[in-house]
């Protein structure tokens, strides 16, 4: 039988998660650190991504294993919090080796959270370093590391995290950051999209929206224009190849879909980071089928958990005030 996880429970054993939360400026980082290395790759789909280090995550390209993804908010002056988990890492002799010594692999991806808090500090160096230096176990989610900011549909975004343990033994999980263009609900009925797919615990976040009086969806949005995006980590105990880390990826983002309408926008930057420990040998294609189905699955709960979880900030309601 497979178990669904939520929050900590959903990491996959040899991944850690880190952030950096700037409440002043409403800005941070979320590093996914794995130390000695996993297969990499990335699918991206939004229309205005902001990124670092991706085009070596291709199939073809040399490079196979990375030792941490970066999500960061700060939109593009946020890539600066890279140097800082490759400070980090290389402090530790974690990289890809060269004759001139390791270099570690730290590909990265931002949203936009600019102007949202009291100052205008995006994300830099120490934000990285610190993110890589909080790096455990335990995984806060909600409005914290490159959530802090977020802002979902007119609602408040953050982070969340959700997977699942498949009867063969291998665990798939999701770690997001949403700051969609698109809502995770339907406006009419306060509806989450995709709540079906929440696991019987994870329905005690739910609201209360009898109360709740909406309009139905006309795709217009006066709000947020150019300032969206959600970026996603996948992550498997199976050993994908770097062609099916791929796969995984591009099969994950219709967990995007699924939980925020529209997805994919000329003013988003969706992506999804696809990660994959073990030796890179490779599965058989119905067993990458099934990782790629609950991967898309625990992208959706992720979503719906970053919404849930996260609290309101200054101009931005929380999901579940707004349905009371």
């Amino acid at each position: 039988m497979v178990e669904a996880l939520g929050g900590s429970r959903a990491l996959v054993p040899g991944l850690r998660v880190g952030h950096f939360t700037d409440l002043e400026a409403l800005t941070g980082s979320t590093v996914v650190l794995v130390e000695e290395g996993a297969v990499g790759a990335v699918d991206v789909r939004g229309a205005a991504p902001g990124t670092r280090e991706t085009d070596l995550l291709s199939p073809e390209n040399t490079v196979e294993k990375v030792q941490a993804i970066l999500l960061t908010g700060g939109s593009a002056f946020g890539l600066r919090a890279a140097d800082g988990v490759m400070r980090f890492l290389a402090e530790r002799g974690k990289g890809f080796p060269t004759p001139g010594g390791v270099v570690p692999i730290v590909p990265a991806a931002v949203l936009y959270d600019l102007g949202r808090g009291r100052i205008h500090r995006p994300p830099g160096v120490e934000a990285g370093y610190q993110a890589a230096l909080a790096a455990g176990e335990r995984v806060e989610e909600g409005s914290v590391g490159a959530g802090t900011g977020a802002v979902a549909g007119g609602v408040k975004g953050g982070v969340g995290l959700a997977g699942y343990l498949l009867e063969e033994g291998h665990r798939v999980m999701a770690l997001v950051a949403v700051n969609s263009l698109g809502r995770p609900f339907d406006p009419q009925t306060g509806r989450l999209y995709g709540e079906d797919l929440l696991a019987e615990e994870e329905r005690a976040f739910l609201p209360d929206r009898s109360r709740y009086q909406g309009r139905p969806e006309d795709y217009r949005y006066p709000f947020l224009l150019g300032q969206n995006t959600t970026l996603v980590v996948v992550a498997t105990d199976a050993p994908l190849s770097k062609a099916q880390a791929r796969r995984l990826a591009i099969v994950a983002q219709d967990g995007i879909a699924r939980a925020i309408r529209p997805a994919h926008t000329p003013l988003d930057g969706d992506l999804v980071f696809a990660l994959a420990l073990g030796e890179g040998k490779g599965v058989d294609p119905y067993t990458l089928l099934r990782l790629g189905a609950y991967a898309a699955d625990a992208v959706t709960r992720a979503i719906l958990r970053a919404v849930l979880l996260s609290g309101s900030a200054p101009g931005i309601p929380a999901y579940r005030d707004l349905m009371g």
